[in-house]
């Protein structure tokens, strides 16, 4: 993600969960931020408003597909 960026809209995930590395940067979920090196897990249902004030490179997986 970009230097500023942010989602228009709650991110939901469905049908299934969505597992989230951050490789670097800080990635913000709408709640808190989160530095290189973390794992998040959201379970299906949930959801976040991903943004970054500074940038960051994530690995997504979603195991559903």
């Amino acid at each position: 993600m970009d230097a500023g960026t942010s989602w228009p809209r709650r991110d939901v995930h469905e049908p299934g969960p969505e597992e989230v590395y951050v490789v670097a940067g800080t990635f913000d979920d709408g709640a808190r931020e989160h530095p290189a090196g973390t794992f998040l897990h959201a379970p299906a249902g949930t959801w976040h408003v991903p943004a970054s004030a500074t940038g960051c490179t994530l690995f997504l997986f979603y195991p559903e597909g």
